[in-house]
C-alpha cells in the first residue's frame, strides 16, 4: 500500500481543485519496455484482468459474432441469479419435455417423461455443455426457451451487455442470436465476483448422468492447472470458441477467444493471451476501503478536516516490476462545506504511469461533518473570504 503521505506536494489551482500528486517515482528516464501484445488467429479476442478491469489485449472486441455454446454462460448465470432469489433450489425436480429432450447437439442425455434434479442438469450445461439440459432449464424457470431468452436479455442489460442479444439458452444458430468478446467478458467478470460457489460447478473436469461419463469440453482445464473455467463453444457459423479464466499468486484474467479455425487453435491462441498477461504484467491492490488515503479542510462544520478514501477496494494492473514507479494524483474541492453525509463523493484519485492513466476511482468522505454554530461559521466565512483576496491578488 501507499501510504507514505508526507510524500504529498500541495498546489492549488486556478481551477479550484487542490491536486495532490504522491512522489513515488524512481526510475531513469526510461520508458516501459513491453513486447508486442499478441496477434491471434480468432475473430475476435479480448484480454482483461478481472480485478480491475483494465484491458491487456483486444482485437474487434465489439464486433457482433455468433457465440455458439458460450450462450451457456449466461443460461448458468441466470439459473445462479434465480437461486439467490430463493425462487428455485438446487433439488427442485426439472420435469423433461419431448422439447428438451429431442434438441439436437451435444446431450446430457435426460429422458423425456422423468424428472432431474436442477443440480444434474445445471451441471449437464456447464461440464458437458448439453443443449437439452439448457432447454429443460428454460422450460423451467420460465415456461419456454422464447420467455427465457427475454430473461437473459434482461440480466444483460444489467450487466451492460450492449453488444448481445439471446434468442435460445444453447447457443444453436439462429438469426439475430449473438454477442462481443467484450459482453462475455463483462458476463465472466460478474459471475465470478458475484457467484463464487457457482462458479467452481466450470472447474469440474467431468460429470456422470444417466451412466454416461462426459469430460468437460475446456480442455485447458487439463492442460494448465491455473485456469479454473470457463467454456467452449462451436458451430459452424461461430467456429471455435472460448472463454477461460486463469489465476496466478492471486492475479485473475479472463480472456475470451471467438472464431477460431479449431479446437486446437482456441486452446493455443487462449494461451497465448494468459501467458502474455500474467508474464508482462501485475496487479496490487493499493487502497481499501477501511483506510484514509487523505483528510479533506472542511468548512462551516463541526470539525476541521475529514478522512477520505475510496468506497471500494482499488485495484490497478501495470507492466511488471513497475510499482515503484507509479504516480498518484488526489484532486478535492478547493472549498468543502459542511453538513457532509459520510460517504459522500469529495474527489477523485488517479494512478498514472508514465504520463498513461491506469486507474481512476471517486474519493468519499469516511466520516460525518454537522453543520457548527453560527460563531464557527462566521470565523470560516471571515477566513474564506481574506483567503480568496490572497490568491487572487
Amino acid at each position: 500500500m501507499l501510504r507514505n503521505w508526507n510524500e504529498y506536494c500541495r498546489t492549488i489551482r486556478l481551477s479550484g481543485l487542490i491536486s495532490l500528486a504522491l512522489l513515488t517515482s524512481y526510475s531513469v528516464g526510461g520508458n516501459i519496455i513491453l513486447p508486442r501484445a499478441p496477434e491471434l488467429s480468432a475473430k475476435g479476442y479480448i484480454l482483461i484482468d478481472a480485478d480491475s478491469g483494465r484491458v491487456l489485449v483486444e482485437s474487434n472486441a465489439d464486433d457482433s459474432l455468433p457465440p455458439a455454446s458460450l450462450t451457456k454462460i449466461m443460461t448458468g448465470y441466470v439459473v445462479a441469479a434465480e437461486l439467490e432469489t430463493g425462487r428455485i433450489g438446487l433439488d427442485d425436480e426439472v420435469p423433461i419435455s419431448v422439447n428438451a429432450w429431442r434438441t439436437k447437439g451435444s446431450k446430457t442425455f435426460i429422458q423425456e417423461g422423468t424428472k432431474v434434479a436442477l443440480s444434474d442438469l445445471l451441471r449437464g450445461v456447464i461440464v458437458q455443455s448439453g443443449n437439452d439440459a439448457s432447454v429443460a432449464i428454460a422450460e423451467y424457470l420460465a415456461g419456454d426457451e422464447d420467455a427465457f431468452a427475454d430473461v437473459m436479455n434482461q440480466y444483460a442489460m444489467t450487466i451492460g451487455m450492449s453488444s448481445s442479444n439471446f434468442l435460445n439458452s444453447t447457443g444453436l444458430p439462429d438469426d439475430g442470436h449473438y454477442t462481443s468478446a467484450r459482453d462475455m467478458a463483462a458476463l465472466t467478470l460478474e459471475l465470478i465476483r458475484r457467484f463464487p460457489m457457482h462458479y467452481a460447478i466450470y472447474a469440474e473436469r467431468e460429470f456422470t448422468f444417466a451412466e454416461i461419463r462426459q469430460p468437460n469440453r475446456n480442455r485447458l482445464l487439463l492442460r494448465d492447472r491455473t485456469v479454473d473455467g470457463v467454456k467452449t463453444g462451436y458451430t459452424l457459423a461461430a467456429g471455435y470458441c472460448l472463454v477461460a479464466s486463469a489465476k496466478r499468486d492471486g492475479m485473475r484474467l479472463v480472456s475470451v477467444v471467438m472464431g477460431a479455425s479449431s479446437d486446437e487453435v482456441r486452446m493455443r491462441e487462449t494461451q497465448k493471451l494468459l501467458q502474455y498477461g500474467f508474464r508482462y504484467f501485475e496487479t496490487r491492490g493499493l487502497y481499501n476501503p477501511d483506510e484514509p488515503i487523505t483528510e479533506a479542510r472542511i468548512y462551516f462544520g463541526t470539525s476541521d478536516y475529514v478522512p477520505v478514501g475510496v468506497s471500494e477496494t482499488m485495484y490497478v494492473t501495470f507492466a511488471r516490476g513497475h510499482y515503484e514507479d507509479l504516480e498518484v494524483e488526489i484532486e478535492l474541492p478547493a472549498q468543502i462545506e459542511a453538513p457532509l453525509k459520510r460517504g459522500a463523493e469529495i474527489g477523485s484519485l488517479r494512478v498514472i504511469l508514465e504520463g498513461e492513466d491506469l486507474a481512476k476511482k471517486p474519493l468519499v468522505s469516511q466520516t460525518s461533518s454537522e453543520e457548527a454554530g453560527i460563531f464557527s461559521r462566521i470565523f470560516d466565512s471571515v477566513y474564506l473570504f481574506f483567503a480568496s483576496i490572497i490568491e487572487y491578488d
